[in-house]
This record gives C-alpha cells, sequence and structure tokens, in this order.
C-alpha cells in the first residue's frame, strides 16, 4: 500500500499549521521542507479528513498556496490559489487518477473534474508568476503529462521545483 495523505505548500514568517486557514486540520503535520523567500512544505499524512482552506490560506498569507494530496502513491490531486490569480485545480498522474475516477453515474470524465495539462500549466505560470517566479510551460506540461516513476510524490515535488518553490 502506497502513500496517502496532504502536501501543504505555501509562503510565510509563522509556520503555516498555525494559522487559521489551516484549524481544522488536526494534529500531526510535519514540516517537510522549507525554501528560500519563506517557502514551507508540510505533509499531513492521512487519506481522510478536511485540512483547512486553500483560498483561505492564499488570502491569509496574501501569497499562492497549493494543495497536493496523494492518493496511494498512484496519483495527486493538485488544488492550488493564489490572492490575485485566483484557484485552479488539476491533476499528475493522470492514467492512474482516471482508474480512480471509474466510471461515474453522470458520464463525467476526467476532464470533467481537473484541468487539461496545456490549460493547468497557463494558471500555473500566472500563480508562479504571483509569487514573482517566472517558469517555463513546457517543463510545466512535462510534468502534468508524467507518469510518476516510482512514485506520485517525486511528480508533486518535480511540479513544484518548476514553479520555482523549490528546490525541496
Amino acid at each position: 500500500m502506497g502513500y496517502w495523505g496532504y502536501f501543504v505548500v505555501g509562503r510565510g514568517e509563522r509556520p503555516l499549521p498555525e494559522l487559521d486557514a489551516l484549524a481544522g486540520a488536526g494534529d500531526g503535520p510535519t514540516r517537510r521542507a522549507s525554501a528560500p523567500g519563506g517557502w514551507q512544505v508540510w505533509e499531513f499524512p492521512s487519506s481522510d479528513g478536511d485540512i483547512g482552506n486553500m483560498n483561505a490560506l492564499a488570502r491569509e498569507t496574501g501569497a499562492p498556496a497549493l494543495f497536493g494530496y496523494v492518493m496511494n502513491s498512484e496519483c495527486v490531486v493538485l488544488e492550488a490559489a493564489a490572492p490575485e490569480s485566483g484557484a485552479w485545480t488539476t491533476c499528475l498522474a493522470r492514467s492512474a487518477m482516471a482508474g480512480y475516477l471509474g466510471a461515474d453515474r453522470e458520464g463525467l470524465t476526467l476532464e470533467d473534474y481537473f484541468l487539461e495539462p496545456a490549460d493547468a500549466a497557463e494558471r500555473a505560470v500566472r500563480w508562479a508568476a504571483e509569487a514573482g517566479c517566472e517558469v517555463n510551460a513546457g517543463a510545466l506540461v512535462d510534468v502534468l503529462t508524467s507518469d510518476p516513476d516510482p512514485l506520485a510524490e517525486n511528480l508533486l515535488f518535480r511540479f513544484l521545483d518548476e514553479l520555482g518553490v523549490g528546490p525541496l
């Protein structure tokens, strides 16, 4: 069985779990990494529960924020928000995610839930620009269309590096 849990990425002077936006996260977060510019990555291991609100985290910190929910080390739901450019959702390891979604009762597909890689890369470029980073959309598309090798968590951290948050 692989890893299930959240990675929360944001900027701040205080540890992110101390902020009101993550008040529902419960006990047990672990600081996974720090990077220049006040970037923090916190790990919230669990397959259930609400960890907080990414939009509220972006508002509270005044900086872009990102949640990555890793599902069995096979795929990742990415939710991102920034105070100016807004929120967007996509996924990493799309084939594995499609398997998790299966046949939806209403006939919805992966594309009904998540932005296509090119659209997600465009939103990620705006997210990164708001964070003061200039990024390459092509490199982001490459990550967004990659399969996990061997773990989806590695794709998440590669995506963060491409966003200019890392190296982590």
